[in-house]
């Protein structure tokens, strides 16, 4: 007897990471059997050394960057503890300045500064939307700008999707020297990434988050930016970041940037309409859902909403059983049965905060998908409910 094929899964989680780009594949897959170190003298070596040069440079030039200022690293959360920790002990001032709403790979390193080298960390504030406030920005600048190490605040938010006001913060710091630190891993591919325009002087890139491979980031330094290393040996990526280059995976994340940004237009108009589409389907079944972020100034690819009375664990694992893969918040939080740090900055009470889910759109989403989630969050909401009636019940 045979059986008919599986059907296929909806994949709804392109925050957490995203299909690699078949000509990724083809560019990473073309040097993978090839041999030679990017640091050796020789013909193998100096091959190996042409092909990460020209990923650095195609890169820069895509990002509006100097190749020069493309460190490659082994992926997001290396960057950001470079740019975290290295601005730190370069300058050595006493107080940090970071959103509430940042990455963990930020967030950790800020507080292991704070526990283990005595910064002092002002947590800026954020509204309602999960925006932060340039007006506190500056408050906390201009209060005693000397002080300052650095500020770091993310392009986009990484779980409800807003947009933060980056380059605003930028110039307010650029004018008292104070050097500026963002993660846009979430960022480009979604909306224009511009390293010079920003006006930052560090940004973190992830290869896996925008049809790369995995285990490739960069971080993009400015050449005028003082850094302390975090590895120290071989001296590569200008004495930044020691440890031998991946080749194949430098080919393959250089040609998924490209990509990406080169579609950008085309496709945060396409994601934008599917987004709407979702959002508006979820809240025509379930009314009482409710949208998370900025409404407007948010990636094209995010819909993160909340069901009230409902566990968020409990509405993903019903998903996953119908087949729809799908996300409580970051993923590097999965797991841990605390409600997310970025709902709870936003004012979110606890029931609230555990009763949401993030749907990431990405280049593979089709309409069939959304129409999917659509059909299936109802009975998903109502079953969840039920359960958490039962539950209070028996604790009753």
């Amino acid at each position: 007897m045979t059986t008919g094929a599986a059907p296929a899964r909806v994949y709804l989680d392109h925050a957490a990471t995203t299909p690699m780009l078949p000509a990724a594949i083809e560019a990473m897959t073309r040097h993978l059997g090839r041999t030679g170190n990017a640091s050796s003298l020789h013909a193998a070596g100096r091959v190996a050394r042409r092909t990460v040069e020209e990923s650095r440079e195609s890169i820069g030039a895509t990002l509006n960057a100097r190749p020069s200022e493309v460190v490659f690293t082994s992926g997001g959360t290396e960057a950001d503890n470079l740019a975290v920790k290295g601005l730190w002990w370069s300058r050595r001032r006493r107080r940090v300045l970071i959103s509430r709403i940042e990455h963990h790979a930020v967030l950790d390193p800020v507080v292991w500064l704070m526990e283990h080298e005595g910064a002092e960390v002002e947590w800026l504030p954020v509204d309602e939307l999960g925006r932060v406030q340039v007006e506190g920005v500056r408050e906390a600048i201009e209060r005693d700008p000397d002080s300052v190490a650095f500020v770091s605040l993310m392009l986009a938010n990484n779980e409800v999707g807003t947009l933060q006001p980056v380059a605003e913060v930028a110039a307010l710091a650029q004018a008292h020297g104070i050097p500026v630190h963002t993660d846009a891993v979430q960022a480009i591919g979604q909306v224009p990434v511009d390293f010079d325009a920003l006006g930052v002087d560090a940004m973190t890139v992830s290869g896996h988050k925008l049809g790369g491979p995995y285990g490739i980031g960069a971080l993009l330094v400015r050449r005028e930016t003082d850094l302390v290393p975090l590895l120290h040996g071989g001296g590569q990526e200008r004495d930044i970041r020691s440890g031998t280059l991946d080749t194949p995976a430098t080919a393959g994340f250089a040609v998924a940037v490209e990509h990406a940004v080169a579609a950008q237009p085309a496709e945060a108009e396409r994601l934008t309409v599917l987004r709407d589409a979702l959002v508006d389907g979820v809240l025509e079944v379930v009314p009482s859902a409710r949208l998370s972020g900025d409404p407007v100034r948010r990636l094209p690819g995010n819909a993160h909403l909340s069901f009230h009375g409902c566990e968020g664990d409990s509405l993903l694992l019903l998903l996953d059983a119908r087949g729809i893969d799908c996300s409580t918040g970051s993923a590097c939080n999965a797991g841990v049965a605390e409600p997310s740090h970025v709902l709870l900055a936003m004012g979110y009470d606890d029931e609230r905060a555990r009763g949401s889910l993030r749907f990431t759109l990405g280049h593979t989403t089709t309409r069939a998908e959304v129409d999917t989630v659509v059909a299936q969050i109802g009975p998903v909401v109502e079953r969840a409910m039920n359960a958490g009636l039962q539950n209070v019940r028996k604790v009753s």
